[in-house]
């Protein structure tokens, strides 16, 4: 595996001239680097970082107040996880790009009302990706068009169900339980339920 010279480290708040990064390895969907750097107020690190470009998570809410999710088997997890659709921001892609082409490519849903609800990182002790969830809506059904290592099951969940199932651990996958659990605090928010 060669070792090539990575960008310096995103955040600007790094005392530079002393920051040194090494690209350690490179995939199709993420690098991973070994940083040393000087963080605020001095402190000296040595840290491993995962970079990403960063995902599209989509919420995608039916007319009727049912929130479709998929399930999908992850070999991380080494199990069949229930989630949002999501996938990762291309070269030049925006988040709301990646989101209306992942919709479509994971559950065959079109949406012709997009809305971003939140942006956060997942693990940023290790990784930079940056998720950004978008509450799809005006829900148009199509045909799916999975990547082909992709075995989706689609289908959509009433509030009471997915509420359960978080409750419960069915619903076990982060970014999902971060976009469901924002949602319901919003809909509590504005006093619906």
């Amino acid at each position: 595996m060669s070792v090539a010279r990575a960008a310096p480290a995103r955040s600007g708040k790094l005392s530079s001239g002393r920051n040194k990064s090494q690209t350690v390895f490179r995939g199709k969907v993420f690098s991973v680097a070994l940083h040393r750097a000087v963080e605020p107020g001095g402190v000296p690190v040595v840290r491993e970082i995962i970079h990403h470009s960063g995902s599209a998570v989509i919420l995608p809410l039916l007319d009727d107040g049912r929130v479709v999710l998929i399930r999908q088997y992850r070999l991380a997890a080494r199990q069949s996880l229930w989630e949002l659709p999501a996938g990762g921001l291309k070269r030049g892609e925006t988040a709301l790009a990646a989101a209306r082409r992942e919709l479509t490519e994971e559950t065959g849903f079109r949406a012709s009302s997009w809305r971003r609800l939140v942006q956060f990182f997942p693990s940023p002790g290790i990784l930079d990706e940056r998720m950004t969830v978008f509450l799809a809506r005006r829900i148009r059904v199509g045909a799916a068009s999975p990547e082909s290592d992709e075995r989706i099951t689609v289908r959509p969940f009433p509030p009471e169900q997915w509420q359960a199932m978080i409750r419960s651990g069915r619903i076990r996958d982060g970014k999902t339980l971060t976009a469901l659990l924002y949602w319901a605090w919003l809909a509590t928010a504005a006093g619906r339920s």
